[in-house]
């Protein structure tokens, strides 16, 4: 391998085009070319970007170090494992494969070829959230809310594996307690799939945690909650904040015909390193490749979130 290590993006879509444009970028890759299974936009994405379009998926793979692989669910697994036995690292996004099995098989590919398998779960790399790893310590009861419009470009899948497995990757990440039992609803709307979903899932280790997703909202919210014995964290994904609030005081007033409550309360706001998550989650995965750094999100705990991801679903079925 060069000193710069060769990338190539398979899929030019709606994620696949920000890839490309975060791929050319990086200091410590080069973006070798795109592969698009629709040639007319693959030229012009290479066009506009300055790079190579390759005619199949093997051509590009053989002449990279490591491809991103941003196509439909139901090639993950296909273009992965190619790539994989090919000896070539992989960056797939979420979530990692349609099935369990496939995923599993993947992960121990990666691991048997000494490869790194990296699931795009882009909001870990939020900086709100890298933060966050370092404040929450003993949550008690968490709180998810991801709510947008519905977005048409989505059609393989719901909302629990387009939106809500982010939340279900960081909850299980910030908890780190297997899940006791979990209860779930959800209803479609606009599409052949969930398109609203709520969930609860309950740790062993006491925590609890109420995840909501939405694809029929018309305001986009991304938020979560989180409450410890002693601080009430707030997240706002968005503009990528955290707030702090603890108790000081709390009395109860008695007067004349009235009782009064007075509260106060400290509020810290943290101090948030902004940068684009996709920059980041790119760069950490060549780190990963150059063995500067472990994995933020290997194989293995995406198949622990994508377990969860489909009991949930079973739940939504089943009710």
């Amino acid at each position: 391998m060069t000193n710069r290590v060769k990338i190539g993006v398979i899929g030019t879509g709606h994620m696949g085009q920000y890839h490309v444009n975060v791929a050319k970028t990086l200091s410590d890759a080069e973006l070798i070319g795109i592969y698009d299974s629709d040639s007319e936009r693959a030229s012009q994405m290479a066009e506009k970007h300055k790079t190579s379009a390759f005619s199949t998926v093997d051509d590009l793979i053989k002449h990279t170090d490591s491809v991103i692989i941003a196509v439909p669910t139901f090639l993950h697994h296909e273009i992965a494992k190619k790539a994989l036995v090919a000896g070539k690292h992989v960056l797939v996004e979420k979530p990692i494969a349609e099935t369990l099995e496939q995923a599993k098989e993947l992960v121990e590919l990666a691991s048997k070829n000494n490869l790194v398998l990296q699931v795009g779960h882009v909001e870990r790399f939020n900086g709100a959230v890298l933060e966050l790893g370092k404040i929450v310590t003993e949550p008690l009861l968490i709180e998810s809310r991801r709510l947008a419009p519905f977005n048409p470009r989505i059609k393989d899948v719901g909302v629990v594996l387009d939106m809500m497995i982010h939340d279900i990757d960081i909850v299980l990440n910030l908890v780190k307690s297997p899940v006791k039992y979990l209860s779930a609803v959800g209803t479609k709307v606009v599409s052949g799939h969930e398109d609203i979903a709520a969930v609860i899932l309950h740790f062993e280790n006491g925590a609890i945690a109420n995840i909501s997703a939405s694809r029929n909202t018309q305001s986009k919210i991304r938020t979560l909650n989180i409450t410890q014995k002693d601080v009430y964290i707030t997240l706002d994904f968005s503009d990528q904040e955290i707030e702090l609030h603890r108790q000081a005081t709390s009395d109860i007033l008695l007067r004349t015909g009235e009782i009064k409550y007075r509260q106060e309360s400290i509020v810290e706001k943290i101090f948030v390193h902004k940068d684009n998550p996709l920059k980041q989650e790119h760069e950490h995965f060549v780190k990963c490749i150059l063995k500067e750094t472990e994995p933020l999100v290997d194989g293995r705990s995406d198949i622990q979130t994508l377990e969860i991801a489909y009991k949930i679903l079973s739940e939504i079925h089943k009710n």
